[in-house]
This record gives C-alpha cells, structure tokens and sequence, in this order.
C-alpha cells in the first residue's frame, strides 16, 4: 500500500510539474506501477566462493546471496580437515553437519539463529528421531524445515542439511 501511495505521490507531483513521462505513469493501473518498481529493486544474486581452500574447484557455490538472504549447499557430516565422514553414525554425523553450516555462515558474519528455512535428507527415516534430538541443540527458533529419506547419499553419509539463512543487515 505504501508503494502505492508513493507512485501516486510521484505522479501527482510530476503531473503538476508538467512531465510528460510521469503523466503516461499516472494513467497506468496501480498493479503495473507496482510491477515496475519491485522489478527495478530486484537484486543480483552473489556467488560466494568458499572458505574450505579444498572445495575451490566444487561445481557449486558454498552460498548464494540475493540481497540479504544466503542461500546455503547441502553440508554433510565430513570433517574439512580430513575430507572424510566423521565416525559415530548419524548422531556425529548431524552435528558435524550442523558444525560445518555455523562454520559457513560465519564466513558471511551470520549465526544459527539467522536461519529460517532447512531442508533435511536422511539416508533413512528410521534415523528421524535421533538427528531431531542434534537439531534442537542447534535451532531453538525452529525454522521452516523439510525432512525426507533418499535412497543414497553423497560420501555415503546419513544425513545432509541445507539451509536459507536472513541477514538483519542491508
């Protein structure tokens, strides 16, 4: 509504100026002036390289961000260090998954408690209730989430995360 009223403001005050550009705006449906100023504001979307000096040559972005929303790759339970699955099966796994996400999003000045959106891949669903014992240690504001198993996953982990996380800064 505010977008609105500003467009109108805009037309009105350029219609009284004599502006021939703004008298054509001024004839336009609201919607259309909308349209055009939502598309004008739209952001170029960054693709961050990563931090990991291993992952350089990955065919994918660690994070993409479209103005101040990152959007996060699937992170499994391998330690950086070593390049290979930690032990411990899917308790381990979870929470090196989720070590590696805080370890990413600190590279971008963000925390745990920025993310609003994780989607979940587990090798089973029977492991449902042992990850979601990890999770909530990590996500006490409970983000949106999807969970489902597959069949196989990268590395043969059990488990992995991607997450969408919202920076307070513009």
């Amino acid at each position: 509504m505010k977008i609105i009223r500003l467009a109108i403001a805009a037309c009105l005050v350029c219609n009284f100026l004599g502006c021939d550009e703004t008298k054509k705006e001024a004839t336009k449906e609201p919607n259309e002036i909308i349209s055009k100023v939502k598309f004008e504001k739209q952001e170029v979307p960054v693709f961050h390289k990563s931090h990991e000096p291993k992952k350089e040559n990955a065919p994918f972005s660690d994070v993409v961000q479209v103005g101040n929303t990152f959007y996060l790759s699937g992170q499994i339970g391998m330690d950086h260090t070593t390049r290979e699955l930690v032990a411990g099966g899917i308790k381990a796994e979870t929470a090196q998954a989720l070590e590696n996400i805080k370890a990413v999003l600190a590279q971008h000045s963000l925390e745990m408690k920025d993310v609003i959106k994780a989607t979940v891949i587990l090798d089973t669903i029977e492991d449902f209730s042992v990850f979601n014992e990890i999770y909530t240690q990590y996500f006490p504001q409970k983000p949106a989430r999807t969970t489902f198993a597959a069949e196989a996953l990268a590395k043969g982990a059990t488990i992995e995360i991607e997450v969408v996380a919202v920076s307070g800064r513009q």
